[in-house]
């Protein structure tokens, strides 16, 4: 019974170990890198990048104050494709012309068999850094779902902070702590025999 016990507590402190290490790589890919590097994720919502970029996927993204310098062929940016509309659209930079207006930009989708219409700088807004596959699904289910996602974490918790302390290592550890315990004696009445020969 022990060592079932003891492999068990082997079992989830690996796992464990293996969750939070997931999880610290994630905020460090998601949160932390695109924050020091001034940008932000986004979700992909659509196949128009494939295979380069699938729908699920999270795009890490630099922010864009100058396109003309900062944005080159071949580079994929997130652009309004209607200038002051909230909607963003990421695809890759085909072409870039200068006209008396300024520079624009030509983008398409890798999937696309058409270019989009001609964009100027300032409905440019990012460059794509690097991309994460699948994680857009699961941030995605978990912005629907945000009180099951606490509670699930909650109960991961409380799960390891039981096992932590129930684990039979820990259980050995606190009895060999506690003073050992004098044996109990009976007193012996007077004249009464004691092992050996009497005589």
């Amino acid at each position: 019974m022990a060592k079932r016990d003891s492999a068990l507590s082997g079992v989830v402190s690996v796992l464990t170990w293996v969750l939070l290490l997931v999880v610290v790589a994630a905020v460090a890919v998601l949160v932390v890198v695109p924050k020091a590097m001034g940008g932000t994720t986004l979700t992909v919502l659509t196949g128009s990048m494939e295979p380069t970029i699938s729908p699920g996927d999270v795009v890490a993204v630099k922010m864009v104050t100058d396109p003309d310098q900062q944005v080159q062929l071949g580079d994929v940016i997130t652009f309004q494709p209607v200038s002051d509309d909230p909607t963003l659209v990421t695809h890759r930079v085909i072409a870039k012309t200068y006209t008396s207006e300024g520079v624009q930009f030509v983008t398409q989708g890798d999937a696309n068999g058409a270019a989009d219409e001609p964009i100027v700088a300032g409905q440019v807004k990012a460059k794509v850094v690097y991309s994460v596959p699948w994680v857009g699904h699961v941030q995605l289910w978990l912005g629907e779902r945000k009180g099951l996602a606490v509670a699930l974490v909650a109960g991961a918790l409380l799960v390891y902070a039981a096992v932590m302390i129930l684990r039979p290592e820990r259980r050995g550890r606190d009895k060999a702590d506690d003073p050992a315990q004098p044996a109990s004696e009976t007193p012996v009445p007077a004249g009464a025999p004691t092992d050996g020969v009497t005589g």
